[in-house]
């Protein structure tokens, strides 16, 4: 039951996908959305990022300098660890998984509510193709913000670093910069930003569909929003398998 479940889910969700991937019907329009979008989805996510990053820098160079380090390791080998993590998978694995729950949530309800209360219907009946009017500006949104987000998320974890080096006084700030120099390969920074790009297209395109087909009531909307993270959540994780298997 559950497999078929999954397969009616897939099925449905290729033949969503095909349909929002089309040329929009008023380019005008959907630049205007697109704006929206945006701002709605990528700019409020800004804050939230740079916090949750500053402090995860500097807590990793803390555990890194506390439960690691040791006479006989060099003393960079906390900046050259807090580099990687930061580059490799925080910034967007672990950002990603964390901006499914924010705005994975917001695209799911957002569009549960406009099908339970007809709006989406009432589309239709004009004519207009409602997939590509309302999901495409989504999905072109994320693609956009959330490799820009990365890249602000890696400079708010190295910037966090250096004020535990700086305030906390547990690591000498010359011993974290040679670290985060030592051995750089610009490829990584790639990496990360390939990355975030798949993980965009899951995050808006999955919490769409789950939005999208919702079926009932109030009630819908909100299981919706939570199968929609949790979907998320896990084909990021089997993603982010693959791609670091295959970038790195």
């Amino acid at each position: 039951m559950l497999i078929l479940n999954w397969l009616r889910d897939t099925g449905r969700y290729m033949e969503l996908m095909g349909r929002t991937f089309s040329i929009p019907q008023r380019m005008h329009m959907f630049f205007r959305q697109y704006k929206t979008e945006m701002y709605q989805l990528g700019v409020n996510s800004i804050g939230i990022v740079l916090l949750i990053s500053f402090f995860i820098g500097a807590v990793i160079c803390i555990q890194f300098k506390l439960n690691i380090q040791s006479p006989w390791m060099p003393r960079f080998v906390t900046g050259y660890a807090t580099r990687e993590i930061m580059l490799l998978e925080f910034s967007s694995s672990i950002m990603c998984l964390i901006l499914a729950g924010k705005v994975g949530s917001n695209i799911a309800s957002e569009l549960g509510t406009m099908r339970v209360t007809q709006q989406i219907d009432a589309l239709e009946i004009m004519g207009v193709n409602s997939a590509n009017y309302l999901i495409l500006p989504k999905i072109t949104a994320l693609l956009t913000t959330i490799p820009m987000l990365a890249t602000f998320s890696i400079a708010a974890g190295i910037f966090g670093a250096y004020c535990c080096a700086w305030f906390a006084g547990i690591l000498q700030a010359e011993d974290l910069t040679y670290g985060l120099q030592y051995s750089f390969r610009e490829w990584f920074v790639w990496c990360g930003i390939i990355k975030s790009f798949f993980f965009a297209f899951i995050i808006s395109s999955v919490s769409s569909y789950f939005g999208y087909s919702v079926e009932g009531g109030s009630v819908e909307v909100g299981k919706a929003s939570t199968n929609a993270v949790v979907s998320s959540s896990i084909l990021i994780l089997f993603s982010d398998l693959f791609l670091t298997s295959l970038l790195t």
